[in-house]
C-alpha cells in the first residue's frame, strides 16, 4: 500500500531538513568517512553519538521558526555496490539500511513536544558516483538495481524516499518505477553543473519532464541538490509549468563546480549569508517550495540563514 497519502508536505508549510552531513563530519568533527559513507557509523555508540549532535540544531532551528522537518537516515550510500566496497554483503545491508530507519524514529521520539511535524526520510543515492558515473545504466536496470534497497526500506517506518544527487535521468526513472512498486513516495533530486545542466548535459527541465513522462508522473516532488544557487538560477528563470513539480533545494555552501571541489583538500564553506540571500531571491520563482536544506559543505549556518533569508525574518 503506498504511503504518499500521509505526507503533510501539501499543508504549505515549509519544511527544513539538515545540511552536509558528510563534509560537516568530516572537516568540522574530523570523522572519517571511508567511500564518504555516514551508515557505517551506525555501527558504533560512538558514531550514533555524533549523529545525534549533528541532527540535534537542524531539529531545533525547525522548531523555533515552526517549521516541518525532514529527518533523513544515514542511507545514501547504503546499497549493494558500495556496501560491497565497505564490506557489506546483501544481509548486512539490509539490516543498517533497517537500523538506519530505527535511528531517526528514536531521534524524532526524543524531539520536544512542541517540535512541528517531521517526515521520516530515506536518502537513497546513484549507484556509482554522480558527477562522473563510471557506467551508465538503462531504466530498467537502474530499477533491478534499486530494488533490492527500497523493498528493504519499505518494510520500516519510513515515510519519504529521496534519490539524491542524480546525474541522469534514466537512473531517476528506473528509481521512480522502483519506489512505486515498493509503494514508498518519492522524490527525485538531481545535481547540476555550473552551466544549470546535469552531469549528462541534459537541462533540468527536461530531465524532470522525461522522467514525469515515462513514469506517469508517480514522483511526489523534484528537488535540487549538490549545486550552488548560481549554477542553476538561470535555468530556473526561463519558467514553465515544470517549476511546479521542482519544491526542494538542498545546495552546496561553494559555487566551486564539482571537478573543483572534488580536487580541493580544503572545505569552501562559501558565504552563509549570501547564500540565503540568493535563495530568498528565487522565492518569486518558486512560490510552492517546500523543502529547503543544504548539501556539500553547508551546515546549521548556512541552513538558518537560507530559512530566515526565505521566511524573511
Amino acid at each position: 500500500m503506498s504511503r504518499r497519502g500521509s505526507l503533510p508536505l501539501d499543508d504549505g508549510r515549509l519544511f527544513l531538513t539538515d545540511g552536509g552531513m558528510e563534509t560537516d563530519l568530516i572537516f568540522h568533527q574530523g570523522i572519517d568517512l571511508p567511500s564518504f559513507a555516514t551508515f557505517p557509523l551506525l555501527e558504533r555508540e560512538e558514531g550514533r553519538q555524533a549523529l545525534r549532535g549533528y541532527f540535534e540544531p537542524f531539529l531545533e532551528l525547525a522548531r523555533t521558526r515552526g517549521a516541518g522537518f525532514v529527518l533523513g537516515s544515514c542511507t545514501w550510500r547504503a546499497n549493494a555496490d558500495w556496501g560491497a566496497e565497505l564490506g557489506y554483503d546483501a544481509t548486512a545491508l539490509a539490516a543498517v539500511n533497517r537500523r538506519a530507519v530505527e535511528f531517526i524514529e528514536e531521534l524524532r521520539a526524543r524531539a520536544p513536544a512542541d517540535q512541528g511535524p517531521v517526515v521520516l526520510e530515506a536518502p537513497i543515492g546513484p549507484r556509482s558516483e554522480a558527477y562522473s558515473p563510471s557506467f551508465l545504466m538503462t531504466a530498467d536496470e537502474a530499477e533491478q538495481y534499486h530494488s533490492a534497497q527500497l523493498q528493504t526500506l519499505s518494510n520500516t517506518a519510513v515515510e519519504l524516499v529521496t534519490a539524491l544527487t542524480l546525474g541522469y535521468s534514466e537512473e531517476a526513472v528506473g528509481i521512480v518505477r522502483a519506489a512505486s512498486a515498493a509503494g514508498l513516495p518519492i522524490a527525485v533530486s538531481f545535481t547540476l553543473e555550473t552551466d544549470g545542466c546535469l552531469p549528462s548535459g541534459q537541462t533540468l527541465r527536461g530531465a524532470i519532464e522525461q522522467v514525469d513522462a515515462e513514469t506517469d508522473g508517480a514522483a511526489l516532488l523534484y528537488m535540487i541538490n549538490c549545486a550552488h544557487p548560481s549554477h542553476f538560477a538561470d535555468a530556473l528563470a526561463e519558467g514553465g509549468p515544470w517549476l511546479q513539480r521542482l519544491r526542494g533545494l538542498r545546495a552546496n555552501a561553494s559555487s566551486l563546480s564539482h571537478e573543483e571541489l572534488d580536487g580541493s583538500d580544503a572545505l569552501d564553506a562559501g558565504d552563509p549569508a549570501d547564500l540565503g540571500e540568493r535563495h530568498a531571491a528565487l522565492r518569486p520563482t518558486l512560490p510552492d517550495l517546500a523543502i529547503l536544506g543544504g548539501c556539500c559543505g553547508t551546515d546549521i549556518r548556512h541552513v538558518t540563514h537560507i530559512c530566515d533569508a526565505w521566511l524573511g525574518v
